[in-house]
Order: structure tokens, then sequence, then C-alpha cells
């Protein structure tokens, strides 16, 4: 089909232009290459809502995708039409969203924690004492600058965080010094890369036309950088990226096994566990959202649930007798 590749590349082209991640990228991508497929190469121009609640249906029904699937690839139409196609989509937006079940989040007790950190070793140990000690995002974590660490204040700024916001969270005093060892390590890292003719990094948005030698000054380097170089997927430019999340979720999930804890515990488990234990400390939920990052309160309200405050927090008959 003639107009494929076309439309595929000005969703590309808009997504590039709002600063959406890569991630979300390929997802929208692929998501609207799959809807024109599942219509036999329709042009969305040509279909409408029943064409899209054919499609959510066969994900749904046919594929049986999660609730959060099948949203993801409802906001990615949503997207084609009302961004790309510039189409009144007033029979889009009215379109009602799959229900996402209910779930707590898994949390560890200090104990686990302290005995999951134990079983990791090197770079893995620093990444998985922030998620716990700042309550860092996987991601947030992975993409971490070097400028964005402040030693002195004791405080880590976190960039572009969920939502696009930046936010400022506690800096461990514990991880400081090994920080900074390790700190060292990746300078010698990025010395060579720039004697090797590299050592220029990824810029957000326009900052590399703006300032053109920022990329390859050391406050803009990743404090978690690949072992190897890479060509950039959009620059096609070989440059040192950061580490991939995949890496410490692996490492993780081995030192959840080898701690003999039974709870399907994750990266996310220790930012969970980080919200619990301030709250279980005595801070206020307006603090601990604020460090989390969280855009509504409610959000971070789930975790008075966890320690059955709240409205459930009432003790079982059984314990009257």
């Amino acid at each position: 089909m003639d107009v494929k590749p076309k439309l595929l590349d000005q969703i590309r082209d808009k997504i590039r232009l709002k600063h959406y991640s890569i991630r979300t990228e390929q997802a929208y991508i692929d998501w609207s290459r799959r809807y024109i497929l599942y219509h036999n190469k329709r042009h969305p121009k040509d279909m409408g809502k029943t064409e899209v609640e054919q499609f959510l249906t066969h994900l749904a029904v046919e594929r049986n995708v999660a609730a959060s699937t099948q949203n993801q690839a409802l906001s990615a139409i949503l997207f084609l039409y009302k961004e790309v196609l510039r189409q009144d989509i007033g029979w889009l937006d009215n379109m009602e969203h799959a229900k996402r079940p209910a779930r707590l989040p898994v949390v560890l007790t200090a104990a686990e924690v302290r005995t999951v950190l134990a079983h990791l070793e090197g770079r893995h140990r620093l990444m998985a004492n922030l998620l716990y000690g700042g309550g860092l995002r996987l991601m947030e974590c992975v993409r971490l600058r070097v400028k964005d660490l402040d030693f002195e204040y004791r405080q880590i700024t976190v960039r572009d965080g969920k939502g696009q916001n930046d936010r400022l969270t506690m800096f461990p005093e514990s991880v400081i010094e090994p920080l900074k060892t390790h700190l060292a390590d990746v300078k010698i890292i990025h010395d060579q890369d720039l004697r090797d003719g590299f050592g220029d990094v990824y810029l957000p948005f326009a900052l590399a036309r703006k300032y053109s030698n920022a990329g390859r000054e050391w406050g803009w380097q990743y404090v978690f950088p690949a072992s190897k170089r890479s060509i950039a997927p959009r620059s096609g430019i070989e440059r040192r990226h950061h580490i991939q999340e995949q890496t410490l979720q692996r490492a993780v999930k081995e030192a959840v096994r080898a701690s003999g804890i039974a709870k399907p515990a994750s990266c996310h488990s220790l930012r969970h566990s980080f919200a619990t234990h301030l709250l279980m400390s005595g801070y206020d939920i307006r603090t601990i959202q604020e460090l989390l990052g969280h855009k509504d309160v409610s959000t971070t309200m789930i975790y008075t649930h966890v320690l059955n405050r709240g409205g459930r927090g009432v003790a079982s008959p059984l314990d009257q007798l």
C-alpha cells in the first residue's frame, strides 16, 4: 500500500515534534500499522468509530490482551486521528477505556529489601539503592545524568519524569561514596571515548543544536552508561547510551529468587517499598507524593491501604476474642 509508509512517517514526525520518547514512538507506530492491517490496509481517514471498536474488540476477545495494552492501542489511534489526520474525533473522545483491575503494589519489608540488596553487586546494587533510597522509577534511574546528582545538597534531580515533569528527591547518604567511586570509573571511560573521537552523548529536545559542544561535557554524561557504544536508532550516530533497563530488571529478579522471597517483587517494588516505609516512619502523604512525583495525591493514597490504614484500618473481630 503506497500510502502506508508516508502515513507512518507522518506519525513519527509528529511524535518527535512533541518530544515523546522513542518507546512511545515505536508503540504508536506499531499500533497504527496493526490497526491498518487489521482492516485490510484501508486508510484510517476512510474509517471511523465502528472500525476502531472492531479492532479493540479483536484485541480484547481474540488476542486476550491486558486492559493496559488495549488502552495503549486506543491512545495510539487517538493520536493518529487527532494529531496526524486532524479529524474531528468527538466520537473517539467518548470511547471508554478498558477498566484496569485494581491491584495493590508489591511491597517488601525492610528486612527483605536489605536481603535483596545484599544479593546485588556493582552498578546493579548502586542502581537498586537509588530505586529504594530515592523512590526512583526504573527509567528515571537509568537516564540519570552526572549533573543531576547534587552531592553538596544531598538531592537528586529527576529530569523529564513521568508526565514530562522534573522533581527533586533525596540522595541517600550511604550511596554517596560508592557513587563517587563509580563516577570516577565512568569518567575514565568517557575520557577514552573522547580520545577515540566519540564521547558525544544524546541531548534531549533541541539542546544539541543550541549548545553544540554540550554533549561532550562531563555533566551531561549518563551516570550508568552502557558497556559498549551503539548506533542511535533516531539519528544513526554512534555513541554511548545509558545501560539497558532489562539488565537491572534481570539482576533484581535473580536477587529476589536468591533471597528466597515468595513475593513477585521487581524493580518497581523497591519504589513501592520506599513510599510505604516513609509512611510507616510518620512522614505525611503530601511529602511522599512530591518525592514520588505523583500528579494526584490519590495515586499516593494506595500506600495507606498497603498499611491497612485509612478507611480499611479496622481490627479483625477474631483478634478481639
